[in-house]
């Protein structure tokens, strides 16, 4: 199947059903007055996020989505039924951006995650609701609202949690392959990933985490050489970056010089992604002999001066593969540790704010039960006085 992963289609919600003018007519009833009933609400249009998609293709073919329009109220008060709703299922990971406003309106990320994109219009009123004491046969109604339109760009932003830099030829598919049981092509020339893939990457029972696997970039992919930046948008959602970096080039390329390069097309396309995490990736060190490979590594990592984690591996024998994974595996839990810990704070908060709003709102209840009982109180004092003031008089 083939990997779409951008589209662009038009969400049309149906229109109100409008209001019905009638009046009640039966024999032995004179004046039966008005009975008629409500137009029926527009259907909406609504993305669902599901895990049985994994590409845009569908809405290559299909670009316009309508819910149904209201029904128009009926006599007898009847009121005419709701316009069925319109439900599109898109795979996991895919942002809605409205065209017109550029704002972002979903970005569904759970299997079942449902968000209206396009509210249905609000059904018209009958006659009926019209009348009144000094109207008792109103010859008026109201029309239904028109549903939204909107035209909206669908981005499909793969999840996962490690997204893998490099080159062409950077063995990012072979490790991928290493490390998963995905099976992405692997050639001896450049751009052999033409899509993104996905791996699962297992160190044991209930502790994996998910790899992507993207283009390789090449010098000037921000101005569109190569494949350009379309697939690093993949990578936004990832918590980890690993930049591969072949140490023994078949094109005899400085690698150093073509790590900075790559890093700098990456800062000019996205500060946000340039910031992420990253992990240095010296991989191939099979084709390097084992008296020379500390000081070619030591040379790369210097040129680079890079002051973060370093590993080496091969992804073709597999060797520094599994200490790499078991790594990030700790990383990973350590981080979504600590998002569970913030989220909890944040929960905490939200509830201590909402402790001190209610607990507001009992001082302000009580407060002004006590003034209006110190108010009734001085009153019914008032009186007694006023009473007593009135006996005496008369005495």
């Amino acid at each position: 199947m083939k990997f779409v992963d951008e589209a662009r289609i038009n969400v049309i919600a149906g229109d109100g059903g409008n209001g019905c003018m009638s009046f009640r007519r039966e024999k032995y009833i004179p004046r039966g007055g008005p009975d008629g009933g409500d137009g029926g609400d527009g259907g909406s249009v609504f993305l669902r996020a599901s895990d049985d998609l994994n590409t845009l293709i569908d809405f290559r073919h299909k670009r316009t989505y309508l819910a149904k329009r209201g029904e128009n109220g009926r006599g007898r008060n009847c009121s005419g039924a709701k316009g069925d709703d319109c439900i599109i299922d898109v795979p996991e990971g895919t942002v809605a951006t409205d065209l017109l406003t550029g704002m972002v309106i979903a970005d569904l990320q759970k299997d079942g995650e449902i968000v209206r994109v396009a509210k249905g219009g609000f059904h018209g009123l009958g006659n009926a609701r019209f009348k009144s004491s000094t109207n008792r046969a109103p010859r008026r109604t109201s029309d239904g609202t028109p549903g939204e339109r909107l035209e909206l760009q669908l981005e499909l932003r793969v999840l996962a949690d490690v997204g893998l830099l490099g080159l062409p030829n950077a063995g990012k598919s072979t490790f991928i392959r290493s490390v998963s049981s995905a099976t992405p092509k692997v050639a001896d020339y450049p751009f052999t990933t033409l899509i993104p893939n996905l791996g699962v990457a297992s160190i044991e029972a209930h502790r994996s985490f998910v790899v992507a696997d993207i283009p390789g970039l090449i010098e000037g992919a921000a101005e569109g050489h190569g494949l350009g930046v379309r697939f690093l948008k993949h990578l936004s959602r990832n918590r980890l970056l690993l930049h591969l970096i072949d140490i023994q080039p078949i094109d005899n390329s400085d690698p150093v010089s073509t790590a900075k390069g790559l890093v700098a097309e990456l800062k000019a396309h996205n500060e946000t992604l340039y910031e992420k995490p990253r992990w240095l990736v010296l991989n191939k060190t099979d084709l390097i002999p084992p008296e020379m490979l500390d000081e070619v590594c030591d040379d790369i990592v210097k040129g680079l001066q890079w002051q973060g984690p370093v590993y080496r591996i091969s992804a073709a024998t597999g060797e520094g593969t599994k200490a790499l994974c078991a790594d990030i595996m700790v990383q990973l839990e350590q981080w979504r540790e600590e998002d569970r810990e913030a989220a909890e704070r944040e929960a905490a908060r939200l509830a201590k704010i909402e402790r001190e709003k209610k607990a507001q709102k009992e001082r302000e209840a009580q407060l002004a039960l006590e003034v209006s009982q110190q108010k009734a109180a001085d009153q019914r004092a008032e009186l007694k006085a006023r009473q007593q003031a009135n006996n005496d008089t008369n005495d």
